[in-house]
């Protein structure tokens, strides 16, 4: 099992969870988070920081989100690593809730 980042952080980009990972296996994008899955120990620590409620444990992915597994392991081989919390995105509160935000990820 891992943790997967899932549509709701993108355009939102909060970093809470980064800030108590640790084994440092965020990767961050232009307006999106990814996990690491070879990476992630599953200590569960990053879920409940998240304000966007955007991190779920694989098998418990909500329904229409499967595809962010493959998301998170392809984006964590390109990004660069994260390892201290940021400010979030400008308009993140504005973005935190939207669904169909997938075509707003910037790769």
């Amino acid at each position: 099992m891992t943790f997967v980042v899932t549509e709701n952080c993108i355009k939102c980009k909060y970093t809470d969870c980064v800030e108590v990972c640790p084994v440092d296996c965020f990767y961050e994008g232009t307006n999106f988070l990814v996990i690491h899955p070879d990476e992630c120990i599953d200590c569960a620590l990053c879920e409940p920081e998240c304000p966007a409620e955007a991190i779920f444990a694989d098998d418990e992915l909500p329904a229409g989100q499967e595809a962010f597994i493959e998301l998170n392991a392809e984006l964590a081989e390109v990004w660069p690593n994260i390892t201290e919390m940021k400010d979030k995105l400008n308009d993140a509160d504005e973005w935190d809730g939207v669904e169909g935000k997938l075509d707003k990820l910037v790769r």
